[in-house]
């Protein structure tokens, strides 16, 4: 009885969490840009050209840089923040995997999305200002 009880509480140990296997650590993502053919430089030490298509680690965010010759340089930033399919499995875990499976995928980023997914941006020429937002109306009488 007692090492059926010490088997059974050693898998549970090594068993990674209810995210971590139904969603993975990585996911796809999606850069575009408008003109295409613009470089890419990401944070994380990665780099294409657009579109481009990356398996990228959920855990953290980053910031990406555009480039391409006449155009102006343009950085995004990319959050790592809790899905929707993260939250379920996050519920999962509480009632079957436990503390342990929902240690293990709090701390790996599997219950995280990388936003916004597709990231899509769009360079500015340069020489070209960029259009100014119009003054409000004001539309009080005077008087």
């Amino acid at each position: 009885m007692r090492s059926s009880f010490s088997i059974a509480a050693t898998a549970a140990l090594l068993l990674p969490g209810c995210a971590t296997v139904i969603r993975g650590t990585s996911q796809k993502f999606v850069i575009e840009s408008s003109p295409p053919s613009a470089d890419v430089a990401l944070s994380t030490g990665q780099a294409c050209v657009t579109p481009c298509r990356l398996k990228l680690k959920r855990r953290q965010g980053f910031t990406a840089t555009f480039t391409k010759a006449g155009y102006e340089p343009f950085r995004a930033e990319v959050k790592s923040k809790l899905s929707g399919g993260g939250a379920a499995a996050a519920a999962g875990n509480v009632l079957v995997g436990g503390l342990i499976g929902a240690a293990v995928d709090g701390s790996n980023g599997s219950l995280n999305d990388l936003t916004p997914n597709p990231l899509k941006v769009r360079l500015i020429e340069r020489g070209v200002a960029a259009p100014a937002a119009q003054p409000p109306t004001d539309s009080t009488p005077k008087g």
